[in-house]
């Protein structure tokens, strides 16, 4: 009796120390669970009860050079309603309906789902500021407004076929807003709001804030008052001229920015699904190839002069309307040819024959390595989408037809964008920058930089002796040659035309034709470069001399104050004049001079004096101006 008393007294001491060790055991559990892994805990169970309102942070910006706005966004609340936390379901249907007008029944339907939350899309995504205070004065229980934006687009269509558009979810489709949507795009806020299982608020625990990030912001080399000046003289001229379509690049020759890029016709990017795919997915200026014409002559303009082949003012070329190459006879623009003529003549007159021998000269394989080294037959590396590479003649292909007609611009195929990156660095001293439109990507809210692009140079073409005989070559085009309507006074403007015929099948269509001017200014140090086209106009006279470049003449004299070109008649070659021209005089300086003497004097133009007083303290035009004699001059005068 004794054994077995002492058997039990060990077992009720072992229980006893089981039940003490389990006691220690839980309460050290719940000393961790309560305390140690009270907020962890306390997260995942919120994680079970959370319902979460989203607010959407704002999609990044894009700005041009100067910080101005080109694609913004615009404040556009969208209704979320959680079905289980209001008992009239029907009633806070038409409610809301009768505010948007909306179809009652068809919003019930949607609202009174099993759902724990329904987005109110698409009939009240996207309200207006207006609406949803409306809508939140009625205090409809479970019904939230989450905040969410229209993309927007303060300049409507200026500069769409660049920067593009975004769809229903805010998601980059075309342009800017899709090769930078990734970095656009923002990571959205919301808040949080604690349920139960059937959605019931739970009292004991307070709704919470996620905070979101902004999208970066794009900012572009594009000046907006240089592309609001260009986009209006394409927009004249496609209705002038009744033309298909239309292009236009400003570029800066020394850096390679891009100030302008210009498409037509062109869409409003908030309504791009009234548009044709083909308007929103194709940038003309990279996108487009075609035949270049006589700008492209500047190319081989430039390799001959390098060469050390030709002397502009003393050598000499007899035009007689067309040179044979292989039995082919290809002909000048000018039927009956320009004669005799010095090669300075051949570049001003844009003579066909002239260039072919130019070319010989330099040689074909020469001749292609420049073209090569221009930046032809291959992406500019701009990184703008949908860029094209251009079509070069293979080297087997090469033969001596090919060769002729390569050194006027016809027979291959080029972008707008490698003539201008082409002929920039023809004029800026042989430098080969490349062109870009984005400077840089950074977070507005911390500065931070993602993204900066500088000037890239890729490679000298020729030196700066040539590039200074190529621009006085071209300065000449402007003031005695086919340019001669780009011709600003005091705004040394060079540069050269062209009129190619567009290709179709492998054949070229009768009266059908590419018209283009690439100019620069000034002349003896450009800052800007040019480059306008406008596909198949309609007109009795269609060249590039005639159509075009007046159209880049004027857009060089509107931005030249933008770009801070002053006028500087100083080294100005003068414009000669031809049948047809507008006779002008220039201006006296008649400032101080007394009234009663000018009107004394007899000038070819009208005079009209504004003001009381003796003596002239102002005048327009300025002193010096050039006044056509069918023109006024006022003057403003003072006691």
């Amino acid at each position: 009796m004794k054994w077995i008393s002492t058997i039990s007294k060990n077992r009720l001491r072992l229980i006893f120390a089981a039940f003490i060790l389990f006691g220690v055991i839980v309460f050290i559990r719940l000393f961790y669970v309560q305390v140690i892994q009270h907020d962890k805990l306390t997260e995942l169970a919120k994680t079970n009860w959370d319902r979460e309102i989203p607010f959407t942070s704002e999609r990044g910006e894009i700005t041009d050079r100067n910080g101005e706005v080109i694609v913004t966004n615009e404040l556009a609340p969208t209704l979320y309603f959680m079905p289980t936390q209001n008992d009239n379901i029907e009633e806070a249907s038409n409610q809301i309906a009768d505010v948007l007008n909306l179809d009652a029944k068809r919003l019930f339907e949607k609202m009174n789902s099993k759902s724990y939350l329904v987005k109110l899309a698409p009939e009240a995504k996207n309200i207006s500021y207006e609406q949803a205070v409306k809508i939140q004065e009625l205090k409809i229980d479970g019904l939230y407004s989450g905040v969410d934006y229209d993309r927007s687009y303060p300049y409507g269509n200026l500069l769409s076929r660049l920067v593009g558009f975004t769809g229903y979810d805010s998601q980059g489709l075309a342009g800017i807003e899709y090769q930078y949507d990734k970095l656009l795009t923002s990571k959205d806020a919301a808040i949080k709001l604690f349920t139960d299982a059937k959605g019931k608020a739970l009292p004991h625990v307070n709704d919470e804030w996620r905070e979101g990030k902004q999208g970066a912001t794009v900012g572009l080399t594009i000046d907006l008052e240089v592309q609001k000046v260009i986009e209006r003289e394409l927009s004249q001229a496609m209705t002038k001229y009744n033309a298909e379509q239309a292009l236009a690049i400003a570029m800066n020759p020394k850096t390679g920015e891009i100030l302008a890029l210009s498409s037509y016709p062109t869409y409003d990017p908030s309504k791009f699904e009234e548009v044709e795919s083909s308007i929103y997915n194709r940038n003309l200026p990279v996108w487009m190839t075609y035949e270049p014409g006589s700008t492209f002559k500047i190319i081989t303009l430039s390799a001959a002069v390098e060469e050390n082949v030709v002397d502009l003012e003393k050598d000499t070329y007899f035009d007689k309307g067309y040179t044979m190459v292989e039995g082919v006879r290809l002909r000048c623009w000018k039927r009956d040819g320009h004669g005799e003529e010095t090669f300075l003549q051949v570049v001003e007159n844009s003579c066909n024959p002239g260039f072919i021998e130019l070319g010989q000269r330099v040689g074909a394989d020469k001749l292609m390595k420049y073209i090569k080294n221009f930046g032809f037959g291959k992406t500019t590396g701009s990184n703008i989408a949908g860029e094209a590479s251009g079509i070069l003649f293979s080297e087997e292909a090469f033969g001596p037809v090919e060769h002729a007609t390569t050194s006027f611009g016809q027979g291959i195929s080029v972008t707008p964008i490698q003539q201008v990156q082409a002929v920039a660095a023809a004029v800026n001293g042989g430098k080969l920058f490349t062109p870009y439109v984005v400077s840089k990507v950074y977070n507005p809210e911390s500065g931070e930089v993602v993204i900066e692009n500088k000037p890239n140079l890729k490679r000298n073409v020729v030196s700066e002796e040539t590039s200074k005989i190529v621009r006085d070559a071209l300065e000449s085009v402007v003031a005695n040659g086919s340019g001669r309507a780009a011709y600003r006074d005091g705004l040394r403007i060079g540069g050269k035309t062209g009129t190619a015929q567009k290709v179709e099948n492998g054949r070229y269509k009768d009266g059908d034709y590419i018209v283009s001017f690439i100019g620069f200014a000034p002349a003896n140090d450009p800052e800007v470069v040019v480059y306008v086209a406008v596909d198949s106009p309609k007109g009795e006279l269609v060249f590039g001399s005639t159509i075009v470049a007046p159209i880049v003449g004027q857009i060089i004299e509107d931005i030249a104050p933008i770009l801070g070109i002053e006028k500087d008649r100083e080294g100005q070659l003068e414009k000669q004049y031809r049948w047809g021209d507008k006779i002008t005089e220039r201006v006296p300086d008649l400032v101080g001079v007394p009234v009663n003497e000018i009107m004394e004097l007899e000038y070819p133009y009208q005079i009209e004096v504004h003001g009381e007083g003796e003596t002239v303290k102002a005048q327009l035009p300025e002193p010096e101006s050039v006044l056509e004699l069918d023109g006024t001059l006022h003057l403003y005068l003072e006691k």
